[in-house]
């Protein structure tokens, strides 16, 4: 049984994943659903955030594999060995210079990979940082959170990094997208807040999550010009507009571990459920259906919207990468 080491606010804690992972059959909506899986080459290779790539391609972090790895729509896998050891990349996004960019958990760096695979490294000049979340900002700069240096980072696409504390101590952000209105959004998981940082790096607001210990996580803008969030421990999905207001919509599938999120191709938002062990959707005005889910244990993470117009999720346990596609 693998066991995988996570952050939470209560220290570093050792998550088993199948024993906390509840099992859920196929149900008609499912059976109906397609789901094609990607086996990674190596197992254990615990793969977690993805995005789509600038090249036609998906590209996603290998957590323990400690590897960067790119799958074409058909399905072909190609990975690329980090050069700092046991780095933990967490999450990656498209950068504005046509790379993609990803943040080493444990490494303390922020990477940066060409489409053919050459990787650059850069160091998080404060020690302890741990950088989770990171997104392309509005500004032509990359932004990232870092869990436990309580800051947020701001690096250019020739690797200048600055780095901005946060008011709330022990606040651990974590995720991290651009908003509508020219800002940058952030979840803090220990916290239980939104953020609202401004590109000059002013910190404009934090917003508290009406449910208390909800530990927001994912966080991405919504095709309403809201931002969407999601509380993996309340098992509940947020909404915030840009003034800051927040909705909790809470999902059908109890202990669900609400985890990633993103837009999708058909207006609406669709999400991971990391305990819950399924996918699911919800509309702009909160309606959800969370009947989409694989037959055997996978550990749902990172979500993304691929370049074919298809859901791309990866499966931390079940060690593949994953496409979704509606009957």
């Amino acid at each position: 049984m693998r066991s995988r080491v996570l952050p939470s606010r209560r220290g570093l804690v050792v998550v088993v994943s199948l024993a906390l992972a509840s099992v859920f059959f196929l149900g008609p909506d499912a059976r109906a659903a397609r789901f094609r899986e990607f086996p990674l080459p190596i197992g254990g290779s615990g793969p977690f955030g993805i995005i789509d790539g600038p090249d036609g391609n998906l590209w996603f972090t290998e957590f323990d594999g400690n590897k960067i790895g790119r799958i074409t729509t058909s399905g072909t896998v190609t990975e690329f060995p980090i050069h700092t050891f046991d780095s933990a990349p967490i999450e990656i996004t498209a950068g504005p210079d046509g790379k993609l960019w990803f943040t080493e958990f444990s490494g303390n760096k922020i990477g940066r990979i060409t489409t053919s695979g050459a990787i650059t490294e850069f160091p998080v000049p404060t020690g302890g940082g741990y950088p989770w979340g990171i997104t392309s900002g509005p500004d032509g700069n990359l932004w990232f959170a870092e869990y436990y240096g309580n800051r947020l980072g701001r690096i250019t696409p020739g690797g200048s990094i600055t780095e901005i504390p946060l008011p709330t101590a022990g606040s651990h952000p974590s995720g991290i997208a651009a908003g509508p209105d020219g800002n940058l959004w952030f979840t803090e998981y220990g916290g239980d807040k939104i953020g609202r940082i401004t590109t000059a790096g002013a910190i404009t607001g934090e917003f508290p999550v009406p449910t208390g210990d909800s530990e927001p996580v994912g966080i991405t803008t919504g095709p309403d010009g809201n931002l969407w969030f999601t509380e993996v421990l309340a098992g509940q999905l947020g909404r915030v507009t840009v003034d800051g207001a927040i909705t909790e919509f809470p999902i059908p599938t109890a202990h669900s571990g609400a985890w990633g999120i993103t837009a999708g191709p058909d207006g609406n938002l669709w999400f991971t459920e990391r305990d819950g062990n399924r996918i699911g959707r919800i509309t702009p005005d909160g309606t959800i259906d969370d009947g989409r889910s694989p037959s055997r244990i996978v550990i749902p993470r990172g979500i993304t919207t691929g370049p074919d117009g298809n859901i791309w999720f990866t499966e931390d346990y079940g060690n593949a990468i994953t496409e979704f596609r509606e009957p």
